[in-house]
C-alpha cells in the first residue's frame, strides 16, 4: 500500500511529500521446502518516487532471504514460484515463472540473517517508476523451511520502504558479482568473478553486501585499475554475520576500463561436493556493490557472472585490451576474515543496530581516482 503523506508548511505553501511503501506477501503458505515466491507491485508510469530507506518485515527463522528486483515487465500472476533453478513441487499451489518477464531486471535490495534497517546518504535514492526501467517491483522471498505452513500457517514477510517524490541529485544502483561452480569435500576453494566496466559512466560505490550459505568464510570485492595492477578493496566481510549492506572500505570511483572483482572463500566441512544452487543445502557466492551516479541514469548491465570453480578463476580473466589481472598485486588478506569480525562471530553476535550511511562519509569521493 502506497501512502503519500503531505506536510504543508505555512510559509509560501511549500509542499513536501514523503513516500511510505509496504511490500508484503499476502499471507502466503508455500508447502515445498526451499520455495521461492515472488510478489509484484506496479509503480506509477508518470510519477516516479525516490526510495532511500529499506527495512525488513521478517526474521531469519521465517525467510532465508528477501530480494527486491526492478522489472520493466512481469507476468500475469500476482504471486508465483520464481525459483531460479527449481521447478516447483507436486504440492506447490503457485505457478512457475521468472522474476521478470521483460529484458530489464535489476537488483535493488537484498536482506538475510536479520540484517538491520538501511538508510542511504542524503541526496542518494533509487528511482522507481516514471521513465526508469523499474516499472514494477518484484519481491522474492526464499522460504527454506515450510513446516509451519504445512500445519496451516501463513506469512506476510516483506519490506518497508521510505522515500520522497522530489528528485535527488544522485541515483543508486546495485552491481552484483556472482559465480557458479562447486567445492569438493574437505577443501578450501575460491569462487571468483571479474568483469570490465564497459559503460561510459562514473560509479561511486558506497556500500557492499556479502552472501553465501553455510560454507562461506569471507567474501571480498575490489576495483582494479591501470591494466590490472592497482587493486583497491571495496569491502571484505564474513557472510556468517548479519548480511547487511555495510560501508565500503575505501572511497574510490569506477570508470570505463576498470575491472570489478569478487571472491568468496569457502571451506567444505561436509562429506559431499556442494554445488552452487537455490537450496539451503547448496551454496551461493554473491558480492553486491551499492553505488550512485550523478543524475538519474544508472548502468544498463548490473551483473557479472562466471562459471566458478573448477571451471573459472581470476587467472582466466582478460580485459578488452587483452590484459590479465596481476594477481601478485591482489591484497594478501583477500581470504582473511577481518579481526573485528572474528570476535563478532566468536561471540555469536553482529551489527544488529539500524544502519545509516552518513552523507559526510560517502559523498566526498575522490573523482580523480
Amino acid at each position: 500500500m502506497l501512502k503519500i503523506i503531505l506536510f504543508i508548511f505555512q510559509l509560501g505553501l511549500v509542499f513536501s511529500k514523503q513516500v511510505d511503501l509496504d511490500l508484503l506477501m499476502p499471507n502466503v503458505s508455500p508447502k515445498v521446502k526451499d520455495s521461492y515466491l515472488c510478489k509484484k507491485f506496479k509503480m506509477d508510469d508518470l510519477n516516479p518516487i525516490y526510495i532511500n530507506e529499506f527495512e525488513a518485515n521478517s526474521t531469519k527463522e521465517i525467510a532465508h532471504h528477501i530480494l527486491l528486483f526492478g522489472c520493466d515487465e512481469v507476468g500475469e500472476e500476482d504471486v508465483w514460484n520464481c525459483g531460479e533453478m527449481n521447478s516447483g513441487g507436486v504440492h506447490d499451489d503457485y505457478k512457475q515463472g521468472p522474476v521478470c518477464k521483460g529484458r530489464k531486471q535489476s537488483i535493488i535490495f537484498a536482506w538475510a540473517l536479520d540484517a538491520p534497517k538501511l538508510t542511504l546518504p542524503k541526496g542518494v535514492a533509487f528511482k522507481l517508476g516514471g521513465d526508469s526501467d523499474n516499472k514494477y517491483l518484484v519481491m522474492q522471498v526464499h522460504y527454506a523451511k515450510v513446516d509451519n505452513f504445512i500445519k496451516g500457517g501463513s506469512d506476510n514477510s516483506g519490506l518497508k520502504l521510505k522515500g520522497q517524490t522530489e528528485p535527488v541529485e544522485y541515483t543508486a544502483g546495485v552491481y552484483l558479482l556472482s559465480t557458479g561452480g562447486y567445492i569438493n569435500p574437505g577443501k578450501v576453494e575460491y569462487f571468483e568473478a571479474a568483469c570490465e566496466m564497459n559503460e561510459d559512466k562514473v560509479l561511486h560505490p558506497f556500500a557492499y553486501r556479502t552472501h553465501t550459505h553455510k560454507l562461506g568464510l569471507v567474501n571480498s570485492g575490489y576495483v582494479v585499475k591501470h591494466d590490472g595492477e592497482d587493486w583497491t578493496e571495496i569491502g571484505r566481510r564474513s557472510p556468517q554475520l548479519p548480511q547487511m549492506f555495510d560501508l565500503v572500505s575505501n572511497k574510490v570511483s569506477v570508470r570505463k576500463g576498470d575491472v570489478l572483482v569478487g571472491r568468496c572463500t569457502m571451506k567444505n566441512f561436509v562429506d559431499r561436493a556442494v554445488h552452487v544452487g537455490p537450496t539451503g543445502d547448496d551454496e551461493m557466492c554473491r558480492f553486491y556493490i551499492m553505488y550512485y551516479v550523478k543524475g538519474d541514469k544508472i548502468l544498463t548491465n548490473n551483473n557479472c557472472v562466471t562459471l566458478g570453480p573448477p571451471y573459472w578463476y581470476l587467472n582466466n580473466f582478460k580485459d578488452s585490451r587483452g590484459n590479465k589481472l596481476n594477481l601478485d598485486e591482489m591484497p594478501s588478506d583477500a581470504s582473511e576474515i577481518p579481526d573485528e569480525q572474528k570476535e563478532l562471530i566468536k561471540n555469536g553476535s553482529g551489527q544488529h543496530h539500524d544502519h545509516e550511511i552518513k552523507e559526510n562519509t560517502i559523498l566526498k569521493v575522490d573523482t580523480k581516482s
